[in-house]
């Protein structure tokens, strides 16, 4: 018998735990707190609030062995025991305790923050048996029964939402019908059937963000998940009766190659999963879920709110040197812009070039005379914030520390090379004192104010050190986190960038340890607004850095592209900027002084996209628009892009009556507000349009 064991309202979401009290396992939904009492007749079992496997214990059974761990010998073993409450004027923190006899004890930690309209669940597992005892899988969160609000197996109603990556294609969201997905339950409900997803290795959005929602399409109800891991994870659909499942965590045996031996009295935590349900689409969904990162980024000294970066990358090319920035800075002066990031070169060894020799970190002396001392000081004579560039993890195959091979990762006992990159061992006390002298040296020696940490290659599926090479990953790249935090305890005021070949980091912990992240290495291709776009469903706006590159060959509209694309994040400039005529900065600084105007809606608001479906990246065509709304509903930022030269005019509803307050264009912005409807005309390409409420 299935019976309600608890129930919990935080905001606009009721929380249920259900207890199979047979075999003593509770399981976890979420519904919409208006929808508690419209569940319909299902044939399903209660899914387990936690999926984990003991090395020994059997497999599970159906044919889905070697495709899935869930529901294994090891879950059934694993029984209600109890349920605490904690509860401060901050938050309201929901403990399940589950209990083996003979193996230990899982602690199901449910945390609701007052004001967010979703919760965070970890998962503990405890031995307390006798012996030691190896995981080999371990979830951080489990929700099931999805749809609820649906009799049977809800046929042609439910859809998967994914978010996938590649370089320069971050975040394309990608939707499938269950019934494409093959996740219909048989007709005799034998079978467990299960679309695991996820990523291997250092680079935790390649392939995937870890990140998934579940549409019940016929009733506009939505549920997600987003997992902060910076190293190897996974996400499950699953399937044996009426009820879809999900469920995620950290990658599995079958999976990652994990598995973590815990003596007794030991304990280990997953990664922390970020839950919700609501009633919307995808954007409504996608902005609860992103809007639960503002608390890490609201902890974070950040000295400017909203700056103005500029990076020097794509006007020097990774050759960087004191003439040619005191050059740039003479175009720069006086512009209102905050940051001047030194980038990738300035270590250039006189032979051997600067793409390959990262990790010696010594200042190249001819592209710098004695030292980056007068380069800092000219930055910030010019009215700027120094920063630069390292790609701190890494050492490449022309740096002297590549053949130091005692303190780096290893496979097998050889050296994890890739390519031309070679990994430190973040784990290892003499490779964090090198790391510690050479970059938090640096940046504390010239008093930087901002570090950009880049970083090119993946480790892959793990190295040697611990009981497996998963294990060996995963405590690698909490080190690296950590180093991470470090920056900034040891340099309070610096300003941290999260950069992996642009967007390969873009994970919810990974962003709580640094201030900015850098959204993609499309520069300055026609993809970048889509892929800005996309990134609103993942990283909030206020922390992703959108590139404008200038070129001095850019006509009016090809520059009011690019600058209407860092309308969706913080904006990031770099380019031909001494090249540039006085039009061409007119132009620019328009941009600027538009961008602070409607920074505290990109900073404070939700995000709905308007336009057609984008096939091609490469070749888009029609139009987009995004619509960025301030939490109080009383101004709204559009910033529209065409893709051709078919579409002269949108029409775009409004949700009440607003007044255009200001715009930006490559000229003159035809727009009006007329009768609850935006109109705007692309004649003139990209646009921003900033609306205040009647």
């Amino acid at each position: 018998m299935l019976n309600l064991l608890s129930e919990f309202c935080f905001e606009d979401i009721c929380v249920q735990y259900r207890l199979e009290e047979s075999s003593g396992i509770v399981g976890l939904e979420l519904v919409p707190v208006n929808w508690q009492g419209r569940r319909q007749p299902k044939n399903q079992a209660v899914d387990p609030l936690v999926q984990l496997m003991l090395r020994g214990d059997d497999f599970p059974p159906g044919f889905s062995n070697g495709h899935t761990m869930r529901n294994n010998g090891s879950v059934c073993r694993f029984r209600y025991q109890s349920q605490d409450v904690e509860k401060s004027a901050e938050y309201t923190c929901v403990i399940t305790r589950l209990r083996s006899e003979e193996d230990g004890v899982i602690s199901h930690f449910l945390t609701h923050y007052a004001g967010e309209f979703g919760v965070e669940v970890v998962t503990t597992f405890t031995n307390n048996g006798g012996a030691a005892v190896t995981l080999e899988m371990l979830s951080s969160f489990c929700l099931g029964s999805i749809t609820p609000f649906i009799a049977n197996d809800a046929p042609k109603s439910l859809i998967l939402h994914r978010l996938r990556s590649k370089w320069s294609n971050e975040a394309r969201l990608d939707s499938n019908t269950i019934e494409d997905l093959h996740l219909e339950p048989t007709w005799a409900g034998h079978g467990a059937f299960s679309e695991k997803f996820g990523q291997i290795g250092s680079m935790p959005v390649r392939k995937f963000f870890p990140f998934a929602a579940v549409e019940d399409k016929t009733n506009g109800v939505l549920w997600g998940a987003q997992i902060g891991c910076p190293s190897s994870w996974q996400i499950e659909a699953y399937r044996k009766d009426d009820g879809l499942c999900l469920s995620g965590g950290l990658a599995d045996y079958d999976f990652g190659h994990w598995c973590k031996t815990l003596k007794t009295g030991e304990s280990l935590q997953s990664p922390t999963a970020y839950l919700s349900v609501c009633q919307g689409d995808i954007d409504s969904l996608c902005s609860r879920l992103t809007r639960m990162q503002k608390r890490a980024v609201t902890k974070m000294n950040f000295p400017v709110q909203m700056p103005v970066v500029f990076n020097e990358f794509c006007t020097t090319w990774g050759q960087p040197s004191h003439q040619n920035i005191k050059n740039i800075l003479g175009s720069l002066r006086g512009r209102n812009i905050d940051y001047f990031i030194i980038d990738a070169g300035w270590y250039a060894d006189a032979i051997k070039g600067w793409g390959s020799n990262m990790g010696d970190w010594q200042v190249n002396d001819s592209l710098f005379p004695g030292g980056l001392e007068s380069t800092v000081n000219a930055i910030r004579d010019a009215g700027l914030k120094p920063g630069i560039w390292f790609e701190a993890e890494v050492c490449g195959r022309d740096a002297e520390v590549f053949n130091q091979t005692e303190h780096l990762l290893k496979r097998n006992g050889t050296p994890v090379t890739a390519g031309d990159r070679r990994f430190w061992d973040m784990r290892d006390n003499k490779a964090i004192e090198y790391l510690n002298e050479r970059v938090i040296g640096l940046l504390r020696k010239y008093r930087f104010e901002y570090v950009k940490i880049d970083y090119n290659e993946s480790i892959g599926v793990g190295c040697d050190g611990e009981e497996s090479l998963g294990e060996g990953l995963r405590q690698n790249m909490i080190a690296s986190r950590e180093f991470l935090k470090n920056i900034r305890t040891e340099i309070p005021n610096i300003v941290v960038e999260n950069c992996s070949s642009g967007g390969h980091r873009l994970e919810p912990s990974l962003l709580a340890a640094c201030q900015l992240a850098s959204f993609s290495d499309a520069h300055e291709e026609t993809e970048i607004p889509i892929i800005a776009a996309n990134l609103h469903r993942a990283v909030l706006p206020e922390q992703s850095l959108i590139w404008a590159v200038l070129r001095k060959a850019d006509a009016p509209r090809r520059l009011a592209w690019s600058l209407c694309a860092t309308f969706l994040g913080v904006m990031c400039l770099s380019g031909d900027v001494y090249d540039l005529d006085a039009a061409q900065w007119d132009i620019v600084d328009k941009a600027i002084a538009f961008y602070r105007s409607v920074s505290h809606i990109i900073q404070d608001g939700t995000t709905v996209r308007h336009g057609t479906k984008v096939a091609s990246y490469r070749h888009p065509n029609s139009w987009q628009a995004v619509e960025r709304t301030l939490l109080d509903g009383r101004e709204k930022l559009f910033v529209v892009h065409p893709f051709d030269d078919t579409v002269a005019e949108v029409k775009i509803g409004l949700d009440t009556e607003f007044s255009i307050s200001n715009t930006f264009g490559a000229d003159i912005v035809q727009a009006n507000c007329k009768d609850g409807t935006l109109t705007v005309s692309l004649i003139n390409g990209a646009c921003a349009i900033h609306l205040l409420y009647l």
